[in-house]
């Protein structure tokens, strides 16, 4: 689904990410730990093609096309999405208007709104005056009603309650097809960063990385490596997973 090669990327002239390789198959989730300022949302933002993220070297390529100078438009058509941690809001756009400008499933918008318990935000303005777990929910509507091939999460569960990491896990478990075996034929992918680990308990993730500085430094089991994270910190983690 997913391969990045040696990816090098700038942001204001200085180097963030310093050759990241990373390869997602179809059905595959992967998660990525790391600290704050480490390059993961740099990770996503530019394997999403956000103009700001300057690629200076290796490639990304998308179901087997290189889309490393492709535009954000043109690999979100091609069946990218993603939730942001801090999405913006939109004045004088509806969430309802929103929805049905990128609406790629027959459902009702009604019955999407359902799932993520935000029928009573359709009227208002996209993410405005939005609680953090609010945020979140108008995230999910979107992306359900997107319904990418690929999915990324910046921090799903960052700033929002046990209630709402309730339904947020739930919708992004629908998302990446979860009940559907990879051998049965699942054909979702998703790639979650997150800083707190919290999100494995509702989804089952495949692979687990942890970046630091910058640098995928090594991969494993996600509950494995997130225990060990947990217990003694990301370098020592990075340690005990390289000797390993």
């Amino acid at each position: 689904m997913l391969v990045v090669e040696n990816l090098k990327v700038e942001v204001g002239g200085k180097e963030i990410l310093h050759g990241v390789n990373l390869r997602i198959g179809m059905g595959e989730t992967h998660v990525i730990f790391g600290k704050n300022g480490s390059g993961k949302s740099t990770l996503l933002m530019a394997i999403m093609g956000f103009s700001k993220y300057k690629i200076t070297g290796g490639k990304i390529y998308f179901k087997g096309n290189d889309v490393t100078n492709l535009g954000l438009n043109e690999r979100s058509k091609m069946g990218m999405g993603m939730a942001f941690q801090r999405p913006p809001a939109i004045k004088g756009l509806k969430t309802i208007d929103m929805v049905k400008l990128i609406k790629q499933v027959d459902d009702k918008i009604d019955d999407l709104a359902k799932e993520v318990n935000f029928s009573n935000f359709l009227s208002r303005d996209l993410n405005l005056g939005f609680s953090g777990g609010e945020l979140k929910r108008s995230e999910m509507l979107q992306l359900l009603a997107q319904n990418p091939s690929f999915v990324m999460f910046d921090e799903p569960e960052s700033g929002v309650d046990v209630e709402n990491i309730k339904i947020l896990g739930k919708v992004v478990a629908n998302l990446l097809q979860k009940n559907i075996s990879i051998r049965e034929g699942r054909t979702k992918s998703g790639l979650i960063i997150t800083h707190t680990g919290y999100i494995l308990d509702y989804i089952e993730a495949d692979k687990g990385h942890v970046i630091l500085d910058g640098y995928l430094m090594c991969s494993g089991n996600p509950r494995e490596m997130f225990k060990e994270i947990q217990g003694y910190g990301y370098e020592k983690c990075v340690k005990c997973m390289l000797a390993s």
